[in-house]
């Protein structure tokens, strides 16, 4: 499987709250790639739909959602650091960003309290955003990189569109740091396509019940609880399609699943999604076969499902 299109989109810069360089890199992928694709998509995105991308194929009845966001740092008074969502932090970090006097490669420092700060050779302008450092690595096994949460969710997505004929694919924005727009776009799509089911596309973690290798983790709860009867019709059509998954079940995190269950629209939903290692870290780990079951759950159920 060729990895090149995952590579790109985890060496963009896109934390919480500065979304706007991943959605210009996605649609200018879709308008190029499109010409492809078994359908042509309605594309909605502009001024009204903020950082976020929505693409309607056909007659639709399900809507795959996957953030474009990522966790990271904005630089506060002097040289202090403030967590954008739940990175891990170890001092050595290297972090890269951009201000007014240019591009930043510096690195992260904690100290005995826990407190964060950057070292560099300059002060660096207020309120500028910093990420982990693009380090993609591949081996015969895994793929390995900061932001693989939710890259790889974005990655599936693309995937997806390729030969999807009914369906949405919404790209949603700020879900690392407090959810965001997953209910905004879930309003539009409901009272603009009737469309009342969803699947969470995006990175899950390595438990003691969940590990490397065992397939794409079907989720059946974490902070959220979906309803029983969508959960089972989705394990339906996993199993006689023979993709290859292990049950989740998790009593906290959440992910759009949760916004959408908290919103006024009475969306079905349900996370389905890759584990990984190492999380929210620069190294966090996704075994390759379970990529290849993530792209097999989503091409099927966003088929079998409409």
């Amino acid at each position: 499987m060729n990895f090149s299109l995952l590579k790109t989109l985890c060496s963009i810069h896109a934390p919480s709250g500065s979304e706007h360089n991943m959605t210009k890199f996605v649609l200018a992928y879709i308008k190029k790639e499109k010409k492809k694709w078994k359908v042509q998509p309605t594309i909605l995105a502009g001024k009204e739909f903020h950082d976020t991308i929505v693409l309607v194929f056909g007659k639709p009845k399900t809507a795959m959602f996957a953030h474009l966001d990522s966790i990271g740092y904005t630089v506060g008074y002097s040289s202090s650091l403030i967590r954008i969502g739940g990175p891990a932090s170890k001092s050595g970090f290297k972090l890269v960003g951009e201000d007014s006097k240019g591009p930043i490669e510096c690195k992260l420092h904690v100290d005995k309290d826990r407190n964060l700060s950057y070292l560099y050779k300059r002060e660096i302008d207020r309120g500028t955003t910093l990420t982990f450092k693009p380090n993609f690595r591949e081996s015969e096994d895994y793929i390995q990189s900061p932001y693989m949460d939710n890259r790889l969710g974005v990655f599936t997505a693309l995937k997806t569109a390729e030969t999807l004929e009914n369906g949405i694919i919404a790209f949603s924005t700020y879900e690392e740091h407090g959810g965001g727009t997953a209910q905004f776009l879930a309003k539009y799509i409901y009272e603009k396509y009737k469309v009342r089911q969803a699947l969470i596309c995006d990175i899950t973690w390595i438990t003691s019940g969940v590990q490397h290798g065992n397939g794409v983790a079907f989720s059946m709860r974490d902070s959220g609880i979906p309803r029983r009867t969508y959960l089972d019709q989705i394990k339906k059509i996993l199993d006689k399609s023979k993709v290859l998954y292990q049950i989740e079940v998790e009593s906290a995190g959440g992910s759009d699943g949760n916004v959408l269950q908290h919103s006024p629209y009475p969306f079905d939903w349900c996370f389905i999604g890759a584990p990984e290692d190492n999380v929210h870290s620069p190294d966090e780990k996704v075994a390759i076969t379970d990529i290849e079951q993530m792209l097999k759950a989503y091409k099927v159920l966003m088929e079998k499902m409409n």
